[in-house]
């Protein structure tokens, strides 16, 4: 067993992990953050992305001992107790939801994009202003990124 310490969502937490686990089974079984889902387990799929140090990680292919020293923050570190985040409250106003088990991992990539590059709202209505794409797509996808913009 190895001892790991990393800000989780904020707050510095010490766990006891096997050096083979993943962060994705760390934070579920061992911190409770159950918010980050097991898809694929093999870093396609996206439902078990969490932000480290700034960057969208997929959590299934990062082994907890590396995350010593980081910031993580999953999906219940992105709002408060009080209030949902503009692009939480935008998926949940917009149905961006399909089935809920990959959306913790769809929220947590277009935040630390969000976050890292605030232009990309303005990138998205350049690519999807085109004749062939349909108003209501274009809308509807900066409408979801929590921007209170949308594309014309």
């Amino acid at each position: 067993m190895m001892r790991v310490m990393f800000q989780l969502n904020g707050k510095p937490v010490e766990v006891e992990v096997e050096p083979r686990m993943h962060l994705a089974d760390c934070l579920r079984d061992e911190l409770r953050q159950t918010g980050t889902h097991l898809g694929c387990e093999h870093g396609v799929c996206g439902a078990c992305t969490v932000i480290v140090d700034g960057a969208a990680v997929r959590s299934c292919l990062m082994l907890a001992v590396q995350a010593e020293g980081c910031t993580v923050v999953t999906v219940e570190g992105l709002s408060t107790d009080d209030a949902l985040t503009p692009l939480q409250t935008a998926f949940r106003k917009h149905h961006a939801l399909q089935c809920g088990f990959c959306t913790p991992g769809m929220l947590t990539t277009a935040h630390a994009l969000l976050t890292e590059e605030p232009d990309a709202v303005r990138r998205l209505k350049t690519s999807l202003s085109t004749t062939a794409t349909p108003t209501t797509l274009r809308k509807k996808c900066t409408t979801c990124s929590g921007r209170d913009s949308p594309l014309r």
